[in-house]
C-alpha cells in the first residue's frame, strides 16, 4: 500500500492547498454532470456533531453525500474507508487522505493490528463528524439494506452525545464500475433523516433493526431514483 503521513504529521502547504483545490474541483464537476442536490427532512445542515449513515451501492456514494454538504460542515467531516482501497495507488492516496481527510480502517479481521472503532471513536473525539456505511461494503443484491455490523451501535454506545443521521443515496444511473476512483453517477440526491440515538437500554439487535428502517424509511419510490 501507498504510504501517508505519520499521525500528527501535516503533509506540505502545496499538498493541503492542491487538496483544497482537488475538492472545490470535484465538488464543482459532481454537481454540474449528476444535478446531485440534497434533501433535509427532520435535520437541518447546520454545524453539530453527527454520523451520516448511509446505503451503499455505489463507489459515487460517498463523494456524493460530501458533495452535497455546505462548506462548512463539509470542512469537518470525514468519511470513514478501507484503507485497503484508498491506499492502492498513488492517485487514491492522495485523494482519499488528503482531499476527503478519510479515517482509514483496516478491514482486514485476520491481519490487522489496530481496532478500526479506535481510529473512529479518536475522530469523533477531535470533533469531526463522519460519514459511515454501517453494511460494510457495496451492495450488490436486491435487498435495500445489508446488514448492519455493529459499527454503528459501538459508535452510538461509546458516544451517546452525537446525532446518528440516517442518510440516503439515490442514484438513478450509475456508470462508474467498481474499482474506479470518482464515480459519477447521471443523477443523484442525497437525503438527510431525522437523527436517532441509542435509547437506555437497547439492545443491539433492536437498535440496529431501528436504524435501518430509519434509513429504508428515506428510500424514493420505485423507479424514481431509488437506487438498491
Amino acid at each position: 500500500m501507498t504510504a501517508v503521513p505519520p499521525p500528527g504529521r501535516r503533509p506540505p502547504a502545496w499538498r493541503r492547498i492542491a487538496a483544497r483545490l482537488t475538492g472545490h474541483a470535484l465538488a464543482l464537476v459532481a454537481r454540474f454532470i449528476t444535478a446531485v442536490r440534497a434533501d433535509w427532512r427532520g435535520v437541518e445542515p447546520v454545524l453539530g456533531q453527527r454520523v451520516y449513515y448511509a446505503n451503499h451501492v455505489s463507489n459515487a456514494d460517498m463523494p456524493m453525500i460530501w458533495t452535497v454538504l455546505p462548506p462548512a460542515l463539509r470542512r469537518r467531516v470525514r468519511p470513514v474507508a478501507a484503507a485497503d482501497y484508498w491506499l492502492k495507488t498513488p492517485m487514491r492516496a492522495f485523494i482519499g487522505p488528503e482531499v476527503f481527510n478519510c479515517v482509514l480502517v483496516d478491514r482486514r479481521q485476520g491481519e490487522r493490528t489496530e481496532d478500526p472503532m479506535a481510529a473512529i471513536l479518536a475522530a469523533l473525539d477531535e470533533g469531526s463528524s463522519l460519514i459511515f456505511f454501517p453494511g460494510g461494503g457495496r451492495n450488490r443484491s436486491e435487498d435495500p439494506l445489508l446488514p448492519f455490523k455493529s459499527g454503528l451501535y459501538n459508535i452510538a454506545k461509546a458516544r451517546p452525545e452525537v446525532d446518528l443521521v440516517p442518510t440516503w443515496v439515490a442514484n438513478l444511473n450509475e456508470i462508474m464500475p467498481s474499482g474506479e476512483v470518482i464515480p459519477l453517477p447521471l443523477i443523484c440526491t442525497v437525503t438527510f433523516g431525522a437523527p436517532i440515538h441509542l435509547a437506555k437500554g437497547e439492545e443491539k439487535a433492536a437498535f440496529l433493526e431501528r436504524a435501518a428502517e430509519a434509513l429504508v424509511a428515506l428510500r424514493p419510490a420505485q423507479g424514481i431514483g431509488a437506487g438498491k
